[in-house]
């Protein structure tokens, strides 16, 4: 059965597992998500759930800040209009009914899942930073300390090659970490202690699914 649940990035800290060991591990706020549409064969073509997660924020008069279209969809579906709506393309999804909730239990620990998120934005960085090229002599005379060095070669092609690694905008893309494992799942608390580091900054929103690949 494939899993999967939105989460928010909270943090990291450390726990002592079972044997003593102190683990690093990502705190991450897991659900409840709900929700809000099934994607049949019959009307869609395919099988998948669309599910929403935190509540969308509100006005001084109580009013959610969606648009029409949005507030007819999840009135629809007898939900509070939601902040984020992602879609899960699940083999089972006929085994879930709209309004149900989806929590951290999902996921026990020894899970292992992929986490993918927008990873922290550095904006304009240099080679050296961006791709780990190796810099210049620094002594006096030198004359080439950061560059970037050869671009390719002259007359033939006579042109910078297409992925060439240069200088330019560094961070904020999707980036998807797998393999990592689950240590603690609190449905009470909506919490999932996942091992190690994840993609983003606090507060990022992460989408957590069973891995595509496991150790050997």
């Amino acid at each position: 059965m494939k899993k999967a649940i939105l989460a928010k990035k909270i943090g990291m800290t450390q726990v002592f597992a079972d044997n003593g060991e102190l683990v690093p591990v990502t705190v991450l706020e897991a659900g409840p998500c709900v929700v809000v549409q099934k994607k049949t064969i019959e009307n869609d073509g395919y099988c998948a759930i669309q599910v929403g997660f935190l509540d969308a924020r509100q006005n001084v008069r109580g009013n959610y800040y969606v648009n029409k279209p949005e507030k007819g969809h999840f009135d629809k579906a007898g939900v509070t209009p939601k902040k984020f709506i992602r879609e899960f393309p699940l083999a089972d999804a006929d085994s879930f009914e709209v309004g149900q909730e989806i929590k951290a239990d999902v996921f026990a620990p020894g899970d292992k899942v992929d986490v993918s998120g927008i990873s922290k934005g550095k904006g304009f960085q240099g080679a050296i930073k961006r791709h780990g090229q190796s810099r210049g002599p620094m002594s006096h005379g030198s004359k080439y300390h950061r560059g970037l060095g050869s671009l390719s070669a002259g007359t033939t092609p006579g042109r910078v090659k297409k992925g060439k690694k240069m200088p330019g905008h560094m961070g904020n893309k999707r980036i998807t970490v797998q393999n990592l494992t689950i240590v603690r799942a609190d449905a009470e608390k909506n919490l999932i202690l996942v091992k190690g580091a994840v993609p983003g900054p606090r507060g990022v929103l992460l989408t957590i699914k069973n891995t595509v690949k496991f150790d050997n």
